[in-house]
């Protein structure tokens, strides 16, 4: 079973009083891993966003060793569609540079890679890690991965509405058609549902539902109906 978290509190939080590395904590309590890593960058003012809930002396150590610069689990992952696993990138030439100062920390080494796509184009980044066995890791990963695609896009439209000039300009043109399938969609209802509710074809619901994931930059239904409540065009279900 898929585990959740709400993904509406930092969107109803006021800016000045979000908590993005106790919103990471409460990630990693609620799905079972030990550490959660988010960066991006922002486009309109340059600024660079990162938020972790790695220990202190790592922290002083990466930034310290510049190792922001080399890590695969920043950089090759960013040029990634998908979810990328941490041990497909065993074979980048920087990989033992970042993660044989990890295993001397006694930090992690499985993880993966949630890239987030955004309105601009920009590129956001999701991680998290755990210590447990490779049989284990793949049942978790599994069970996780589509929560972590989802909080990946909460997490970096929260962080990217901060600037209130790239909130305005990142309001995607959704017609009104389908913002309301969206809308039912967040309900719960199935495309045969909204077909029915509507009076049109479940195909032609499910043409809107695809053009709204375009839109949004979105790979998926859920992550579509996560920004669409993250930007304020619909309301949470």
């Amino acid at each position: 079973m898929q585990k959740r978290i709400d993904l509406i509190d930092l969107a109803s939080t006021p800016e000045c009083q979000r908590d993005y590395v106790g919103h990471l904590n409460k990630l990693c309590d609620t799905l079972g891993v030990e550490h959660a890593t988010y960066f991006a960058a922002n486009p309109i003012s340059g600024k660079m966003h990162g938020f972790t809930t790695y220990p202190d002396d790592w922290k002083s150590h990466y930034v310290a060793n510049r190792l922001q610069e080399y890590d695969p689990t920043l950089n090759s992952a960013s040029r990634s569609v998908a979810p990328v696993d941490w041990q497909r990138l065993m074979r980048d030439p920087n990989y033992d540079r970042v993660f044989k100062d990890a295993h001397d920390f006694k930090l992690p080494e499985r993880g993966v890679t949630v890239p987030i796509r955004g309105m601009f184009g920009e590129i956001g980044l999701l991680c998290a890690c755990s210590s447990v066995p490779q049989a284990e890791w793949i049942k978790l990963k599994r069970d996780i991965l589509g929560s972590l695609l989802n909080n990946a896009v909460h997490l970096h439209d929260a962080v990217m509405n901060s600037d209130p000039l790239l909130k305005t300009l990142r309001q995607p043109k959704l017609s009104s058609r389908e913002i309301e399938i969206l809308q039912w969609v967040a309900a719960g209802k199935s495309q045969q549902d909204i077909g029915d509710i509507l009076m049109i074809s479940s195909r032609t619901v499910e043409v809107h539902v695809r053009s709204t994931r375009e839109k949004l930059c979105t790979i998926s239904t859920a992550q579509a109906v996560g920004r669409a409540v993250s930007l304020g065009l619909i309301y949470p279900g």
